[in-house]
This record gives structure tokens, sequence and C-alpha cells, in this order.
């Protein structure tokens, strides 16, 4: 541990003394795991981290920048990242993804899904799973978590995740059948998007289930973070491949970057995410580790396709040619992000370079406002208020005046913006705002998929779904979905990024890199990760 000049570390001292904050949180985001030690609990060798050995009854405190969202932390319905992030560390799927490495590992499913033909693969229970309330997982439990999210009348945001699933029945008391409409190649990946949920307990009360999850993760939520504090105890039951390390975790919910930095700085907390890019020499300085890594994670603009001005297809795309993105990147990142020239960044396995790249180009920008008529009008920008979007977003109004329009900045909270949007179909006409659904898979098809292939986004909030392009959209993702032969799936693929590239109802502006600072010598085995957040998993504490 960093010590002050005393027999007693800082940390400790303040313990003692009562005047600790409590801290914690998490975001839209994975983050890394050591590798599977194929389950039980973890030894001293596995779990230590810059030379001490991780403390069984530890506790571990961290800040985290998003807001608890407004549609709870049923894993069927919230996308919220500090729920999300939760979800991670208190459900599992049957599949999970290593946020570190993208990689596919089993969680509730003992084996990896068995083939019977091109249609149909089977899952087998790991031995002994249990729910946090003590109930054994059942393939009825299984099978209820799969119709639920598949139920359209349930709307839920991960059915696009996986259209290729026609149904699933229990086949004994530990197998699954999965039946498919047409075969894929990517089946495991996929079945890591729906957590495996208790019947029982949702059909009793889903209310209070998407209160206090009950899942079979290595942690339990004990509470939800209404308060302003998420806090979690070891789930001394589980069995699966990533038990937890610590013995509870308390994470606070700090959208203020001030706040964040100070929590780490005094030593009350051991990690914070979305580090402030002008914070990042003084946290090294006090002896953190701070590190940004390139990821998908991006910052959008999105248009209200449905109404004019912004039906017009001229006007979206003049927005984004008057944009100096470098200028952005360099002056409110300090250059920790790539101006987009795809959907995926550069250095996603997947890129290929999009037809249209919106190069900074305000001659061509106010031609294309001269011709629709847009020239000189007013226009309000919605923007979300995380840290880092309000150093962007100025920058974004400067440009655009500076096309003869006249912006007006409405910032606000993620959860209450997007609230005001699903509300009132005439409510925006262009919203600026953070995205990174990579936290659920890192494929192009998924990536596509999270805005463009399911109606919340499409219908309630760009309102595209009625474009012949949106048409020709989804077409391209069903063929690339279910095409077998790697490089013309990749063409495919190619084609939608130029689809989406020309007309732009929601495009990157940039992918950012993600900076995460923390105590090295108070954590063991800690990673930052591309996605916008921390994780837990496989990850310990000294204290």
């Amino acid at each position: 541990m960093k010590t002050l000049n005393t027999t007693v570390d800082r940390r400790s001292f303040l313990r003692v003394g009562g005047s600790v904050m409590a801290a914690a949180a998490v975001v839209s985001a994975i983050g890394a795991c050591a590798p599977d030690n194929g389950g039980g609990q973890a030894t001293d060798e596995e779990t230590t981290g810059g030379g001490a050995a991780a403390n069984p009854e530890g506790t571990i405190d961290a800040a985290i920048s998003y807001e608890l969202g407004s549609n709870g932390y049923d894993p069927m319905t919230t996308s919220a990242a500090l729920t999300v992030a939760a979800n991670w560390h208190i459900l599992e799927g049957l599949t999970e993804l290593d946020p570190a490495t993208g990689e596919t590992y089993n969680a509730l499913a003992a084996a990896d899904p068995e083939q019977v033909d091109d249609t149909t693969w089977t899952a087998t229970l790991r031995e002994g799973a249990t729910f946090h309330d003590g109930s054994p997982v059942t393939t009825e439990d299984v099978v209820f978590s799969f119709e639920r999210v598949l139920n359209p009348d349930n709307a839920s945001l991960y059915s696009q995740f996986i259209p290729f699933i026609s149904s699933v029945e229990a086949t004994d008391e530990t197998t699954v059948t999965f039946h498919l409409a047409y075969p894929t190649g990517i089946l495991a990946e996929r079945l890591s998007v729906v957590k495996i949920v208790p019947k029982a307990v949702v059909e009793a009360d889903q209310t209070a289930f998407d209160t206090l999850p009950t899942g079979t993760g290595a942690y339990r939520l004990t509470d939800g973070g209404a308060g302003g504090t998420l806090t979690f105890e070891r789930f001394d039951d589980y069995n699966g491949p990533r038990p937890a390390v610590a013995a509870a975790m308390n994470w606070q919910v700090l959208p203020d970057a001030t706040a964040r930095v100070n929590a780490l700085s005094s030593q009350s907390v051991l990690a914070i995410d979305s580090v402030p890019y002008l914070d990042i020499e003084t946290l090294q300085g006090q002896g953190n580790d701070v590190e940004s890594v390139q990821g998908f994670g991006l910052l959008f603009m999105m248009f209200n396709n449905g109404q004019a001005p912004f039906d017009d297809v001229r006007n979206r795309q003049a927005f984004l040619y008057g944009l100096d993105m470098q200028k952005i990147v360099d002056n409110a990142l300090l250059g920790n992000a790539t101006p987009a020239t795809s959907f995926v960044q550069k250095e996603h396995a997947n890129y290929n370079e999009a037809e249209v790249v919106y190069s900074y180009d305000p001659d061509k920008a106010m031609a294309l406002l001269e011709e629709t008529g847009l020239a000189g009008q007013s226009i309000t920008l919605l923007c979300t208020d995380h840290d880092w979007v309000k150093k962007c977003t100025p920058l974004i109004k400067e440009d655009l005046d500076a096309l003869g329009l006249n912006i007006t900045l409405e910032e606000g909270q993620s959860a209450g913006q997007y609230t005001k949007i699903d509300s009132d179909p005439n409510a925006f006409s262009v919203f600026v705002a953070p995205g990174d659904p990579s936290v659920f898979g890192n494929d192009p098809d998924l990536l596509m998929r999270w805005w463009f292939a399911n109606a919340v986004w499409t219908d309630t909030r760009m309102h595209w779904q009625d474009s012949a392009a949106y048409t020709e959209c989804q077409e391209l993702l069903d063929s690339g979905l279910q095409e077998q032969d790697e490089a013309a799936r990749q063409e495919l693929w190619n084609q939608t990024f130029d689809l989406i590239s020309r007309e732009v109802p929601l495009y990157p502006l940039f992918h950012r890199k993600a900076p995460t600072a923390w105590d090295a010598e108070g954590l063991t085995d800690f990673q930052p990760i591309s996605l916008t957040g921390l994780s837990f998993q496989n990850v310990g504490t000294t204290e």
C-alpha cells in the first residue's frame, strides 16, 4: 500500500477514524479478468498482484461515473451502464465473454454447447449451481429466461442479438435444446446475452426482482443504490469458474469527475473509471496506475429522421461534414480518441473504411445546408452531461455555428434525456451521447444490431424504421448473420458499413479510449479494459 509517514497506511487510518467514503461503481462495461481457474476457490497464487496476497475478507471500494438507470436491473430490459455492469457480477448466462480477451467461456453451462445438426444444439447445466436464494438452477429456469427475452410482447433490447433462436426446450433435468431458424456460427457467443433468472422469483414479484435481482453470480447485490451506493457480498455457495476473491464490494456512484479523482487521491477508493484526461499525470504522480485503452466506445450523433429538417439526409450529412473531429479529439480529449472513418474503429479485426468518410469539409457542409434551406436556422442539440462529453459539445456547437447555424445545447443526465426522447417523438432534432454495445460482444453484427435492428432505437428514438434504407439494412444484417463463409460475411458487413455511412440516422463521431485509474498495490489482478467501466471478476484487495 502507499503509506503516509506513519506506521498505519492512509486508507487504514481513514477507516479507523470512521471517515471513509463508501465507494463504488461500475458502468456500461465489464472490467478485465484473470484467466479462468477452473472453478472452486481461488488460491493466493491466482489472486495476488503487486507482490501481496488478496485478503479473502477484504472489501473492494470503487467509484463509477454513470448514474443509476431508470429501468432497474432486470437483464431482460436494462441497458444502463451501471446496472449492466452490476449484473456481470451477480448474474450469469450459460456462457459469458471474457472482458479482457473477448473470448467465450462456459458459466452456467458445464461444457461447450453441442451441435446435433445444422439447426439444433444442446447445452448442459453446471452441476450444483444455485441461485442466491438457495434454490437450484433448473432447465425450466433456462427456458423461461430465453423465452421472456424472445417474447416480442416484452420488447427486450436483447432479442435482436439472438434472432436465429426459434425455441428452447428442457430436454431433461440437466439439458436444454436450442432450435434455430437457420444455421449460425456464433451461437456460443450469443448465449451470453441472456442471463439465467429464477422463474419462481420473477413471476412472484417482477418489480422486486427488478429492484434487487436474484442471480447465480459470485456476488449478491444487497443494496441497489437508490441512495447512491451499491453494496455486494460474496455468494458463498457459488461453484462457477470465477468465484469472488473479496468478501464484499461497495460501489459509489460519482458522476462528477472531480469527486471521482478526489476519491482515488484520498485513497478512499481503489479504482475509478472515466478518468479526466487532464488528471492522468496527477494520479500517476500519486502512485496510481492509469491506462487508456482503445476500444469501440464512441460518441454518436443521432438525428430525428421522422421530421424536418433531418428527414433530409443532406442535413444529416452536413452536420457531420461540418465537424472538425480531429480538433475536437485533440482539444477535448487530448488525443485520446480516433475520428470515425467507419462504424467500427480502425483497430477492430473487421474494420473496413466506409464509403463515406466525414472528413472536415465546411464548404461542402454549407453547400448542403443552402440546398435544403437549413442555413441560418436555429437547432437545439440534446446532449448528455457526462464530464468528457461536456468537453466535446461546446466545440461541436462552435463548428456548427461557424456554418451559419444557431446552435443551442440542452444538457442533462443520460437517463433523463432518454426518458424525454422515448416519451415524445418531437422531443429532439439532434442528440449527442456516448454508447458502447461492445460490452455485450464485439462482432460487427452485434454492434450494428444494438442501434439499427430494434424498434426502441430505430422507431421510438431515431424514427428511421419506415425508410427504404432501414429495410435494406435489415436484409444485409440478416444475410451476414446467416453467412457461413468468413470472407462473404465480411463483405456483407462492409456493405452495411457503407449504407450506414450514407444514411447516417445515427453515426459515430469518434471512437474513444477508455481511461481507468487504480491502486495497483491495493487491488490484485486488476486490468483496465477498452470499455467504459470497471469489473472485479477474479479481482481481490490486499486490505
